[in-house]
């Protein structure tokens, strides 16, 4: 069966294309006026009044100074009069909001990073109505104007609740000093983009957009069917990362593995710090791959002087092989079927060493997905929280004798809740069954989630819908 056709100019740009920009600026807003809200995003599908029209995945010609989309919460949905019927055929977990204490504590929401503790009122979800982001290419000159424009639009029909700022970080890197932004899906039928090679299998449409088959052959839909195809969910998160607290956790690795801190960094992530995968160079960072082979690896590769089944090179628990194993045994069938697209950026000036301070830097942005419970929250409350989600696995030929179920231990070090009593992280070795494995212990968290919103992305159709039921 071939790939679908999707309709570009009715799909938000957000979901299949990435922007490549030097700012964001992310709105969120609590309806005040449903009238008045329909007549803005009225305003934004249109681009009437000076105000940016809505992007789509539609490639121009020209590629604009800026891009800007809509997504709604379940109680944003509410206020503008979707019915509690319609509202139950929603995906269940964006129904209860992120902000909710079951969906917290299933993602590890908890302690510090508690709803209670969240910015901006985020905590409170019923309130929390719909973001607008702004992406930015190059000027901040731009920023501010539409900016304005868009706060006189707001005026009796929105109140702001937080306005939440993004930067780029040269070299595309996020405050921890890793590349960014190198492992994104290729979705069948998706428009032509300049994502990096990718040698796994493409995945089903369905997976990202409503009305399209999935990678179970089932579709995702909603009603009314005005808010189906084309449509998406997404996870927001504004996630605050302690710089000077995670090299502190490297020194620490360093010092119980007695391996090097940039080892370390790149044993936690599975990446070096400028990107290249340890399966590729598992000795020495080196110079940065090009596109076309930094992300053409697998860990299950026969023979056994290629195969990394054991994750003697590649933990089995570092920050990419938990988000996605590839063709690693896990529960949950496999990777194909809980992926997510990122569309992030880092917030926050850059951290320096010599200078250190507590200021507030991080990463900010959508985690996009047809399914919030199979994706983003699998990935979230299972792989990353749980190391038992590894199958019985050894290496071929049984030889170095081990089995990859001894060679994870404790949860992801970037998105784990990882108390200091009972975290760990596991340096395997040759040996049987874990024998000669170092367990890293003794850390906290480095990364608190500061606020975080379930988000559906409607069509173009969707938002006309939206902005059609206040006059109905």
């Amino acid at each position: 069966m071939g790939a679908p056709i999707i309709d570009f100019k009715d799909v938000q740009g957000v979901i299949l294309r990435g922007y490549r920009v030097k700012f964001a600026r992310h709105f969120i807003l609590s309806i005040t006026d449903t009238q008045a809200t329909a007549r803005l995003l009225q305003s934004l599908i249109n681009g009437d009044a000076g105000l940016p029209q809505v992007t789509t995945a539609l490639r121009r010609e020209v590629r604009p100074a800026s891009f800007l989309n809509v997504s709604l919460t379940s109680a944003g949905l509410s206020a503008m009069g979707v019915s509690d019927d319609d509202l139950k055929t929603f995906d269940a977990s964006f129904q209860q909001g992120a902000s909710s204490d079951a969906i917290a504590t299933i993602i590890g929401d908890v302690g510090s990073s508690a709803p209670q503790n969240w910015i901006g009122g985020l905590g409170d979800g019923q309130q929390v109505h719909m973001l607008i982001s702004l992406w930015v290419r190059e000027s901040t000159d731009v920023m501010d104007s539409i900016t304005a424009k868009l706060n006189d639009a707001f005026e009796g029909a929105v109140k702001v609740l937080l306005v939440q700022d993004a930067n780029a970080l040269p070299d595309d890197k996020i405050h921890f000093g890793y590349r960014d932004g190198i492992a994104q899906p290729t979705v069948i039928g998706m428009p032509p983009n300049n994502n990096i090679p990718d040698d796994q299998p493409p995945v089903a449409t369905g997976e990202f957009l409503l009305g399209y088959k999935n990678q179970i052959g089932g579709t995702y839909r909603v009603s009314p069917s005005q808010l189906s195809t084309n449509s998406s969910y997404a996870a927001f998160r504004i996630l605050e990362q302690d710089v000077a607290g995670y090299e502190d956790l490297l020194k620490s690795f360093s010092e119980q593995s007695e391996l090097d801190t940039e080892m370390v960094a790149a044993k936690i992530c599975g990446r070096w710090r400028n990107g290249n995968p340890l399966t590729l160079a598992p000795t020495q960072q080196g110079s940065p791959l090009p596109s076309e082979e930094i992300n053409n690896f697998t860990y299950v590769k026969p023979p056994a002087e290629t195969d990394d089944t054991l994750g003697l090179t590649c933990p089995i628990g570092s920050h990419i092989r938990r988000n996605n194993p590839r063709n690693g045994a896990v529960v949950g069938t496999d990777s194909t079927h809980h992926r997510i697209i990122r569309r992030a950026m880092p917030y926050g000036p850059v951290y320096d060493p010599k200078k250190p301070d507590d200021g507030d830097r991080g990463l900010v942005g959508y985690f996009v997905n047809a399914s919030i419970h199979n994706q983003f929250e699998f990935l979230t409350g299972q792989w990353n929280l749980e190391s038992d989600f590894v199958k019985s696995a050894t290496a071929p030929g049984g030889e170095p004798e081990g089995n990859a179920v001894f060679n994870i231990s404790g949860e992801d070090v970037f998105l784990g809740v990882n108390e200091d009593e009972s975290s760990s992280f596991t340096f395997a070795h040759d040996g049987k069954n874990g024998a000669n494995n170092t367990n890293a212990t003794g850390f906290g968290r480095t990364i608190i989630t500061r606020g975080s919103v379930y988000c559906f992305f409607p069509s173009i159709t969707g938002l006309s819908y939206l902005a059609s039921l206040p006059t109905q």
